[in-house]
């Protein structure tokens, strides 16, 4: 499944995991600890799972981890 192209996908993902660890940080140091700890697990896993998706075996597979990633997104 892998294909070393620009993705959009993987583009955007990376970039909104890097928005959410900022927004982490004003969180913690606002001293809202469990929630900026539970936004920072949430919105970063979904880009590693769009990133594992890309490293899937099967087409079944990648539609797997990409629901992940949709969940996980909604969680956030």
């Amino acid at each position: 499944m892998r294909d070393d192209k620009e993705n959009i996908i993987v583009n955007k993902t990376y970039e909104f995991s890097l928005k959410v660890i900022s927004f982490a940080e004003e969180l913690r140091n606002d001293r809202k600890f469990e929630m900026a700890s539970q936004l920072f697990k949430r919105g970063t896993s979904i880009g590693a799972d769009v990133r594992e998706a890309q490293n899937s075996e099967s087409t079944e597979d990648f539609i797997h981890k990409f629901k992940i990633a949709a969940k996980e997104g909604d969680e956030t």
